[in-house]
């Protein structure tokens, strides 16, 4: 069963709601390590994307995930714009003129969002950031992909919490960021999940 355009704009719906009711979950985990402002940031942005879904509906998935990405860049503040803007532009890109995904496009499309994380964020695994959530997301085996890829974002997000923190706000912190879970881990995985839950 491919992933259709209207699959595509049915998460992105559903994506801004989780993404509405975990704000301040997501707030709670940025306010030890970070600004505090994660959870706003994202609920503000994808309530902008979802503003910005009609003018693109009818169209490929690579356009609507473009339209996602530059949305997020002009409304979330902080780094979680630049990174999730990058993510989806680049997802864009990769789906682009696509009408309907497959394994193989899901998995790329994957590829290239994390790709534009780490070029953007200068970030790698194990530096307490959403590149620790995504990466384990890859490698996996076709069948059950989606499944596997939250799971595994989930893994990874967890695994954030004993990190110290190099990259980013966090890593201002040193030590003291030891013992909590990355709030960008958690929304990737958010991200995933949803998708995932959506698809399914």
């Amino acid at each position: 069963m491919p992933i259709t355009t209207e699959d595509t704009v049915r998460w992105l719906n559903q994506l801004a709601q989780v993404l509405h009711e975990n704000r301040d979950y997501l707030t709670q985990l940025d306010s030890p390590i970070g600004d505090a402002d994660h959870g706003i940031n994202m609920d503000r942005g994808f309530k902008a994307v979802i503003d910005k879904l009609p003018t693109v509906a009818g169209t490929d998935i690579g356009s609507i995930l473009k339209t996602v990405g530059t949305t997020l860049v002009s409304t979330v503040g902080g780094a979680s714009g630049p990174l999730y803007g990058t993510a989806f532009l680049r997802a864009g890109m990769a789906t682009s003129g696509k009408h309907e995904l497959y394994e193989a496009d899901y998995v790329g499309m994957l590829e290239a969002a994390l790709e534009g994380i780490k070029a953007r964020g200068k970030a790698q695994p194990g530096e307490k950031t959403m590149v620790d959530a995504l990466t384990p997301a890859l490698g996996l085996d076709l069948p059950q992909i989606m499944r596997r890829a939250s799971d595994a974002a989930e893994a990874g997000m967890k695994a954030t919490i004993p990190l110290l923190a190099t990259k980013g706000r966090a890593s201002y912190l040193g030590e003291r960021s030891i013992g909590h879970q990355d709030p960008g881990a958690t929304s990737s995985w958010l991200i995933l999940k949803t998708f995932t839950d959506t698809m399914g």
